[in-house]
């Protein structure tokens, strides 16, 4: 087995749930699409985090956090340890955009904010795919912040329009704006050969394997990583969905060179969020 020296986490939950109970949605996931148990909705501790970090190799992990409720555990996390988390923000109201843009604006001179993230089929009843013009106030302040935006792409696993986070609408966002760093997020369940398409045929397109089992990913994306994609992929776990111990621990064993290896856990990354970088 291929030894993991270093990783970075593009997407850690500190507190999966905001209130007192978990909507309808999340716990579909849990139940019906990830067997999952308690563990699934429980807030992160950051000593085991830090602990599960250190021995596995993680030098940093990006934590998502909410404009909307502004995630105090997240920034508690990114207070003690700068140099260890950064935060991906959601939770913006793309209707409304203006009181959420300056909200973002400020969070980004503030704090270490590693990218934007937007789940399309997870608001407005999914009735918005990303090519829809009301995310375009996003794309404009991403690109004047030199700010990533990552996008949930395939088949959402809760019961929503999946319809919206197929890869294909990202074919006119890039077109249109070159110049924004984008990240598919959570794979491209059915739509993989699509994906990897679209990543050929721009710079900047990305996709992150966040919630995904590597041993579950499949031969046509190991193929592009092994190929002209060795820059394009980036590792996440989504923890607590899937644990850093498990993906990391699949990861390794997957059949990929170790430059390749390393590229997917680590170095894509930091370049991608960390260091401005492109693919040339």
């Amino acid at each position: 087995m291929t030894v993991v020296n270093r990783a970075i986490d593009c997407l850690v939950n500190v507190s999966m749930v905001t209130g007192d109970d978990p909507p309808d949605w999340l716990v579909r996931v849990k139940e019906d699409y990830f067997k999952g148990g308690q563990s699934f909705l429980a807030d992160a501790d950051y000593d085991q985090i830090v602990d599960e970090m250190d021995r596995l190799g993680v030098r940093r992990a990006i934590l998502m956090t909410d404009l909307r409720t502004d995630a105090p555990e997240a920034r508690e996390f990114v207070d003690k340890a700068p140099e260890r988390f950064s935060l991906g923000v959601g939770g913006l109201d793309l209707l409304r955009p203006m009181r959420s843009l300056k909200i973002l604006t400020e969070t980004v001179a503030n704090a270490p904010v590693s990218y934007v993230s937007v789940g399309p089929s997870f608001w407005g009843d999914g009735n918005y795919p990303p090519s829809d013009a009301v995310y375009y106030p996003l794309y404009t302040k991403a690109c004047e912040l030199e700010l990533p935006v990552t996008l949930n792409t395939g088949l959402p696993g809760p019961p929503l329009p999946g319809e919206p986070q197929n890869p294909i609408h990202l074919d006119r966002v890039c077109q249109r704006f070159p110049e924004l760093k984008l990240v598919m997020m959570h794979g491209a369940d059915p739509w993989w050969e699509l994906a990897i398409r679209l990543m050929i045929k721009y710079r900047n397109l990305h996709l992150m394997t966040s919630a995904w089992s590597p041993k579950y990913l499949p031969e046509s994306l190991l193929h592009y990583m092994r190929t002209r994609g060795k820059k394009k992929i980036i590792f996440a776990s989504d923890s607590p969905v899937l644990s850093m111990t498990r993906t990391i621990t699949e990861a390794a064993q997957l059949d990929l060179d170790p430059e390749v290896l390393d590229n997917y856990l680590y170095g894509n990354a930091e370049r991608f969020f960390f260091n401005g970088g492109e693919d040339r």
